[in-house]
């Protein structure tokens, strides 16, 4: 099927990134500038130079890798925080005054943008790691705890989790508006469907409905038949046939949404709506509930789902009868998926379902409970004589399609 594909994109987070480039070039020239202003107080001053200039050229050829979360690895985080505590366990070698006066180490604030690269990529946690090395080394070169050290660390671990939690923040609620964004998307291309289709192909199923049954005779019977397409066609368009697309995977480029039609069954991975393998099944005697939101499997653990429903559909119509109506309900849970099938059959009477397993005849066994199994889920039968009968199936989101 060919594709079309609309693509929105939106990112809270680069302006982030775009700012902690520039924040590193002027800190750079800060420390250079402090260095050269104050030099003639350092003992030894090559160490401060030599230090100055690998900081200069590491920080101008690794712009690039603070230009976005996807450049942005932990390699070079961990070589950047590196060279950041290096220089300021440096300082008193260069400056021996540098312990008893309260004085700038070599780097100076150039150490904060090292542990805001930690926050903007891995958030709070990553940050406070970050900020408590360098509170370590700066206590270090200090060698006592003197009251602007402390001031200095205190505000550089604050700041960096602040930020690292407020980045966070802008990555769940980006993910959240490019949801809003997909359904609204499948909202409006699935009324844009069913406007097509009300206007060309149902209009034709009615009329075929209507002259047929007032016809009699075999246009009856193509009568039924158009009857039951036209209610599976208005289902098939009430539940939604575009299938909702993914979060980008690169970061830099923040939250993409795509309305993209492809095969039902991709083979790449891609989550499968189930509701899209159930909706054909519905029909004038099969009766769907389903979600609002798409209902996303592993496509091998959607499929396995969507064939052990078309076996309890298939034992309602064998066993129930051609009169039998069935409900096919889906449920979505954070930990599971459910789907029940009840039928308004006469039930199965008390151990016939041993009895037709003896007699070879396994298709509940095999055909519906096998299949859960290898999901890991569990089929139900609940049915009571006189009563119809009710099949639960249950697939766990944490197995299901792993193992395949």
């Amino acid at each position: 099927m060919a594709k079309r594909e609309r693509v929105v994109r939106m990112s809270v987070e680069q302006p982030l990134w775009r700012a902690l480039t520039g924040y590193r070039v002027l800190t750079m020239v800060y420390a250079v500038l402090l260095f050269a202003f104050g030099r003639d107080r350092y003992e030894r001053p090559w160490i401060a130079v030599v230090y100055l200039a690998v900081m200069c050229v590491w920080t101008l050829v690794t712009l690039p890798k603070v230009a976005n979360a996807a450049s942005c690895t932990k390699r070079f985080l961990g070589a950047d925080l590196t060279i950041a505590l290096v220089g300021i366990l440096l300082t008193p070698l260069a400056d021996t005054q540098a312990q008893t006066i309260d004085g700038p180490t070599l780097p100076s604030i150039w150490t904060a943008g090292s542990v805001l690269a930690f926050a903007i990529k891995g958030g709070w946690r990553w940050a406070g790691v970050a900020s408590s090395l360098v509170a370590v080394a700066n206590l270090v070169e200090r060698g006592h705890p003197s009251r602007d050290t402390l001031h200095n660390v205190l505000l550089v671990w604050v700041a960096s989790i602040a930020i690292g939690y407020v980045v966070e923040v802008a990555r769940a609620s980006e993910r959240t508006l490019a949801r809003a964004l997909e359904i609204e998307a499948a909202t409006r291309e699935r009324e844009r469907l069913a406007r097509d289709i009300h206007d060309s192909v149902l209009q034709v199923l009615a009329m075929v409905k209507r002259r047929g049954a007032a016809m009699g005779g075999e246009a009856a019977e193509i009568a039924r038949m158009a009857g039951e397409q036209e209610v599976a066609l208005r289902t098939l368009v009430a539940g939604g046939l575009t299938r909702p697309s993914l979060v980008s995977e690169d970061e830099s480029e923040g939250a993409v949404v795509r309305v993209v039609d492809v095969d039902d069954e991709p083979d790449d991975g891609t989550p499968v709506d189930l509701r899209l393998l159930i909706a054909p099944r519905a029909g004038a005697k099969v009766t769907l509930s389903e979600p609002g939101a798409p209902v996303l499997l592993p496509p091998p653990a959607a499929r396995e789902l969507a064939a052990a429903v078309g076996a309890a559909l298939d034992n309602v119509r064998v066993h129930a009868g051609e009169d039998a109506h069935a409900w096919i309900l889906v449920e979505d849970w954070p930990d599971e998926v459910i789907v029940t099938v009840r039928d308004d059959g006469p039930g199965i009477p008390e151990g016939r379902l041993a009895e037709a397993w003896g007699e070879g005849r396994m298709g509940v066994a095999l055909s519906i409970r096998g299949r859960l199994r290898d999901l890991g889920g569990s089929a139900e039968l609940i049915s009571v004589p006189g009563q119809g009968t009710e099949v639960e199936l249950k697939v766990p989101r944490g197995k299901a399609g792993q193992e395949r």
